[in-house]
């Protein structure tokens, strides 16, 4: 008999930023744990946050934090905090409509390194992404690891986590969301991106980059020119590239 494998329920999270933003957020959180020594003046608002949730914040010897993190970097701070919820995908289309935006997703083709997912979400964040779909199978979820070194964008980011990310394409496709996705021969310039469509933009995985399966699914296809020696991105800068694309083209500058 299988028996059913559960989610942990608790991580500890590192670092002022990670905690501070999940603080913000009114993340469920148990307990904060601050190094002897860290600066009161400069976590004011972190504890003052703590405080207000009602949460115990214990201050310790510095290698209580270096066992706690497993030797992650963590300014000393930890707090153990309860394990990250996924969002829907309606949630996405909610999001969007809630700032009046047409939707703009990113769907991550079996992602694996934790540090290319936090910095995706770091810089969807910043270039007003409404939310970020990942398969359940073969592709690194919400870690510690991902929540810093997204610097806290993890706790506003939606995160969609599907058992198919093709049929979630036809899904898009459905609500009326055109798919785009990168392929270095036989498409167009990145930079001819009709960015102003309600979009959802793939992004391959570090190895094979996108499956043959979903590119098939694309409504575009676009490349990134390169004109130097090396012939592939990482994961996490084409993404951006790409993201800051589509904010330029629907973000007005200076109000033009």
């Amino acid at each position: 008999m299988n028996e059913e494998i559960k989610e942990p329920t608790n991580e500890i999270l590192s670092g002022k930023n990670p905690v501070l933003e999940a603080l913000r957020s009114g993340r469920e959180m148990n307990k904060v744990w601050i190094a002897e020594g860290v600066k009161k003046a400069g976590i004011a608002e972190l504890l003052q946050l703590a405080k207000e949730a009602g949460l115990i914040v214990q201050f310790v010897p510095k290698n209580k934090i270096d066992q706690l993190t497993d030797g992650a970097t963590h300014q000393g701070i930890a707090a153990s905090v309860a394990a990250y919820k996924y969002a829907e995908l309606d949630d996405l289309f909610e999001s969007a409509a809630s700032r009046n935006e047409d939707p703009f997703f990113l769907i991550l083709d079996e992602l694996e390194d934790p540090h290319n997912l936090g910095s995706i979400l770091r810089t969807a964040d910043a270039t007003g992404v409404h939310g970020v779909i990942i398969p359940r199978r073969r592709a690194v979820g919400l870690t510690a690891i991902v929540a810093k070194t997204s610097t806290g964008a993890i706790e506003h980011i939606p995160v969609v986590r599907v058992g198919n990310l093709a049929q979630t394409v036809e899904d898009l496709k459905k609500r009326g969301v055109w798919i785009a996705g990168t392929d270095a021969k036989g498409s167009a310039d990145y930079r001819r991106m009709d960015a102003k469509l309600p979009l959802a933009i793939i992004i391959g995985s570090e190895g094979k980059g996108m499956s043959r399966l979903l590119k098939d699914k694309c409504d575009f296809l676009y490349n990134m020119p390169m004109v130097g020696k090396v012939t592939s991105l990482n994961a996490s800068v084409a993404a951006a590239i790409l993201m800051y694309e589509v904010l330029r083209n629907r973000l007005p500058v200076n109000g033009n």
